[in-house]
Order: C-alpha cells, then sequence, then structure tokens
C-alpha cells in the first residue's frame, strides 16, 4: 500500500482525530509509562563502573599496578558521595567516605593481600547497592532567581 501525500496512513490511531483535541482526563496506562519519575539515579553509573574495577583488579592487588585502580575507586567513590549527600541518604555517604579512605593512594592503609581481596568484592558490593538506593530528587524546570 502506498502512503497517501498529507494524511496518515489508512487505519493509522491518528485518522480521524483532530489535530486540537484536548487529552483524556484519565491517562492511559502507556501514558503513566512515560511520565517521568521525581527523582533521578546519578550515582548508579559511577558505582557499577567502580564495581568493574573492584572486581577486575582483584588479581593484581599485590601489583604495581594496583595504584591505578586505588586511584579510580577513591575517585569514583568520592563522586558517589557527593550524590549520595545529595540525596540526603547519609549511612551511603558514611561508607563512601570509608571506601575513599580505604582505597586512597596518597595515604595507604596497610592491609594484607588476602584481606584486600576479600574487601574488592565487599566494596564492588556496597557500590551497586549504593549506585541502586540513592535517588536524588529532579529539580524543578523554573528558573532560579539570581
Amino acid at each position: 500500500m502506498a502512503a497517501r501525500k498529507g494524511r496518515p496512513p489508512v487505519g493509522s490511531s491518528q485518522h480521524g482525530v483532530p489535530a486540537g483535541s484536548p487529552r483524556p482526563a484519565a491517562a492511559a496506562p502507556a501514558d503513566r509509562a512515560r511520565e517521568t519519575p521525581p527523582f533521578t539515579r546519578p550515582a548508579l553509573a559511577p558505582s557499577l563502573i567502580a564495581a568493574i574495577v573492584l572486581l577486575s583488579c582483584v588479581a593484581i592487588v599485590d601489583s604495581s599496578g594496583f595504584v591505578f585502580a586505588r586511584w579510580g575507586v577513591t575517585v569514583l567513590a568520592l563522586i558517589v558521595l557527593v550524590f549520595a549527600i545529595r540525596g540526603r541518604t547519609w549511612w551511603a555517604a558514611l561508607l563512601m567516605a570509608a571506601v575513599a579512605v580505604c582505597w586512597n593512594p596518597l595515604v595507604t592503609v596497610p592491609i594484607p593481600g588476602q584481606v584486600w581481596a576479600g574487601l574488592q568484592l565487599v566494596a564492588a558490593a556496597l557500590f551497586i547497592v549504593v549506585g541502586i538506593v540513592v535517588k536524588v530528587p529532579r529539580e524543578t524546570d523554573a528558573p532560579r532567581a539570581s
């Protein structure tokens, strides 16, 4: 079937509906699914990246390349910390501060290799939980008064 010029295809849901008709009062289930929630989860992406770094670097805990993993985890923990503070999830902010201190490459915490490997797994799970739980409320679209 060829499309008709300037009109919706025959049988389309737009056929016979005036352009300026108001929406019905009761929203359809598909319309409710498109509504934006009142919050975002901005900590989810950095948390998943940190979990990937932690899990992939378990094997190199005793090597010199582990310093780069510590830098990455520390920076990502501080990023998630900021989002936890913005979302007012204080327990998550406290845990992310603890991770940032433990994985800090400048002032190292003397922990043996076997314990580090276990802490890597615990911290990866912690990052995933915090990334899912931290919800930051959406700000209104109205411009702020200066």
